[in-house]
């Protein structure tokens, strides 16, 4: 049975969907004003793999990842350019799903835009106010009233008393409580606005998720999901809004993923150690990053430096020189490997344990491959198919493996298959001193060779 980490109980809880055999899941996606960093790829490859297995376990998943498409960094944004604030968003989506499909992750059922749902919006917030959880101030702007929402913090743990402590309202702002927070912002001269009972303006952050995800899911949903750093007050402020204005319990599971590291320091801008998705492909393939991230339990911070991402490159040779020459095969029955891969996936999708499972798979494949080709490839097939519910191994082994980092001497693969060749020749006339120095340049140039009984294949290190 799959288990999942609650953090709204703060345990381990028997996943129950709510309704039988599909599976409604929301993961609060991208601010599109910039390129994807390495925080926005942990988000969107845990929860791949989250909607992968769900899948692979027979649920009929509907995935909604949303895109927030106006607020105050993309407005300021498109400022710095001088150019539309719709043109900045487009652009930067076109981005995030080039990323995102180079990482493998899949397009979820639905990625609404906030700008698309201003009249839910505004449906909500008027709830709001007619349930006496918001109000309107004279400057346009609505607030949400934190204090008539009882178990406010519940998710995070923390206590109306102890936000209090230090609060204070900010000069400008009409709320009538410092812990209060905006529903709807007033419009400024030059700001993208739009048309509500209040005046013209935009929405607050934290409604359009409310909004969204209601709307394409329902007033209760199975999994919301998001960074640690959504919490609070992102997460905090959905569940009040959304059980404000519904009266239903709004999420059965929150799951969120542990904070990205920067060779033990925490990712920043500020420290000069914040790496976009693009500049880490420069160095590395994408399954590699993929890889990496998995690595670590979503739970658990991960710790980005280039020995983790050099690691995760050797473990992707090991596997796919292991299905490097095996024919098309059967899947094997391979039961105990099953059974521990799904044992280590449902207890909270436990990846590490996931791909240990995979190690000794290809440990076996490695053992056999030479005496038993065709039990070997009956146990690739299973490889794969466990790897594909992590969204791994699903490429040709040969285009993987010739693939890597470019050589510094820009060795195309034809070049270096001639090489090959000539170092053959060489061999064949004994000419070792000739086929020693065909083999140390392409070794300098980060070609690795491998004689074996079917010829001689190469990699790129």
């Amino acid at each position: 049975m799959l288990t999942i980490y609650n953090d709204l109980t703060n345990r381990k809880e028997t996943f129950q969907p709510l309704q039988a055999g599909k599976v409604s899941m929301y993961v609060c996606g991208m601010t599109v004003y910039d390129l994807c960093h390495l925080g926005h790829a942990r988000v969107m490859v845990v929860f791949d793999v989250v909607y992968r297995y769900l899948q692979a376990n027979g649920y009929d998943v509907s995935y909604i990842r949303n895109i927030t498409d106006v607020d105050d960094k993309i407005i300021n944004r498109a400022n710095e350019r001088g150019i539309p604030f719709t043109e900045l968003t487009e652009e930067f989506i076109q981005a995030m799903h080039q990323d995102a499909d180079a990482l493998g992750v899949l397009r979820p059922t639905d990625e609404p835009k906030a700008t698309q749902h201003m009249d839910q919006i505004l449906a909500m917030i008027s709830r709001l106010i007619e349930k006496g959880h918001a109000y309107a101030a004279d400057n346009g702007d609505v607030y949400y009233d934190v204090r008539s929402f009882p178990s406010y913090g519940k998710l995070s743990g923390k206590s109306i008393e102890d936000l209090q402590a230090g609060a204070r309202v900010e000069p400008g702002d009409a709320k009538r409580d410092p812990l209060d927070f905006a529903l709807w912002k007033s419009a400024k001269p030059e700001e993208p606005a739009w048309d509500s009972p209040w005046g013209r303006g935009r929405p607050g952050w934290h409604i359009e998720c409310s909004a969204m995800s209601t709307n394409a899911l329902g007033n209760s949903f199975d999994i919301h999901g998001g960074g640690a750093d959504l919490t609070f007050p992102h997460h905090e402020n959905e569940i009040a809004q959304s059980e404000g204005a519904t009266g239903h319990p709004f999420v059965k599971y929150w799951m969120h993923n542990g904070f990205v590291r920067i060779n033990d320091e925490k990712m920043s801008k500020s420290l000069g150690n914040f790496f976009t998705v693009r500049e880490i492909l420069d160095r590395y393939q994408a399954e590699e990053v993929r890889y990496f991230i998995l690595t670590s339990h979503y739970r658990s911070p991960l710790n980005y430096d280039t020995e983790h991402l050099d690691n995760a490159r050797g473990a992707l040779t090991r596997f796919y020189t292991a299905l490097r020459g095996l024919p098309e095969g059967q899947s094997a029955d391979g039961e105990s490997y099953k059974t521990r891969f799904h044992e280590a996936m449902d207890d909270d999708f436990n990846t590490p344990e996931a791909l240990a499972v995979l190690f000794d798979l290809v440990r076996e494949i490695n053992r056999i491959k030479e005496t038993n080709v065709e039990e070997a490839a009956s146990l690739g097939t299973l490889l794969r198919e466990l790897g594909g519910m992590l969204g791994l191994l699903q490429s040709d082994p040969e285009s993987y493996l010739k693939g890597g980092a470019s050589t510094d001497d820009g060795l195309s693969d034809d070049k270096i298959d001639a090489m090959i060749q000539a170092r053959i020749d060489a061999r064949a006339a004994k000419e070792w001193g000739e086929a020693d120095r065909i083999r140390d340049e392409l070794q300098d140039a980060g070609i690795i060779l491998e004689d074996g009984a079917e010829g001689t294949t190469w990699r790129r290190g």
